[in-house]
């Protein structure tokens, strides 16, 4: 490594520390596991990057970078504090529902800018409070690395309110294409059985179980 080469990936490990330093909760990220430092480490890090590639003359990088961490800023507010809010502040009814597909959205949105393990996503679903396992799901949505049937299932079945079992279902009809018969034949027959008892009187859940039944039964014609 030359001495110019050395002195800049020092400056650039030395800017995400200082950035780090400045930001401070400016940078928002999830409220659990390990994703809120990863989040403002990475913010950071385009910050510091940006930097560097601004002082070498690279301005077009420079400003990307910039973008790609103020992306990061507006996406990672505290998304399952803030699902819990408004679940928890207003009453049910469209503006409640509209307001939480917003917190959903900006979940979907982080999963596509940012990486996250497979693994931990799953244990936010499987085991996570109500917010957690709804941003699990959006998460899931927007990110083929992040799914898993069995876990999808089980939020279609096993789901802990109408909104959850929804995007649960939203997920389960994202996954169909890649999907073999058998596990066609266990999404269908899930759906059907919860037809019958959970959402007969709500016409979105029963509109989207329509469309799934409907792929299944086409996809499986093809398999």
């Amino acid at each position: 490594m030359t001495q110019n080469a050395g002195a800049g990936v020092l400056l650039a490990y030395g800017g995400v520390l200082l950035v780090l330093a400045l930001l401070g909760n400016r940078i928002e990220g999830l409220e659990f596991g390990g994703a809120k430092l990863r989040l403002r480490a990475a913010a950071a890090e385009r910050f510091a990057l940006a930097e560097e590639s601004e002082r070498q003359g690279d301005a077009a990088t420079a400003n990307r970078l910039r973008a790609e961490a103020q992306a990061l800023l507006d996406a990672a507010g505290p998304i399952a504090a803030d699902y819990r809010s408004v679940r928890g502040a207003m009453r049910a009814g469209p503006e409640r529902t509209w307001a939480m597909e917003d917190v959903v959205s900006r979940a979907r949105y982080l999963a596509q800018k940012q990486s996250f393990e497979p693994t931990e996503v799953l244990r936010w679903l499987r085991e996570g409070n109500d917010e957690d396992r709804v941003t699990a799901l959006a998460m899931m949505q927007a990110s083929r690395e992040l799914r898993n049937f069995e876990a999808a299932l089980e939020a279609v079945e096993h789901s802990r309110s109408a909104f959850e079992q929804y995007h649960a279902m939203l997920l389960a009809a994202s996954m169909i294409d890649d999907l073999d018969p058998t596990q066609l034949r266990r999404l269908a027959a899930v759906i059907k059985s919860q037809r019958g008892f959970h959402f007969r009187h709500d016409a979105d859940r029963w509109q989207l179980s329509e469309e799934i039944l409907r792929r299944v039964d086409e996809r499986s014609g093809v398999l």
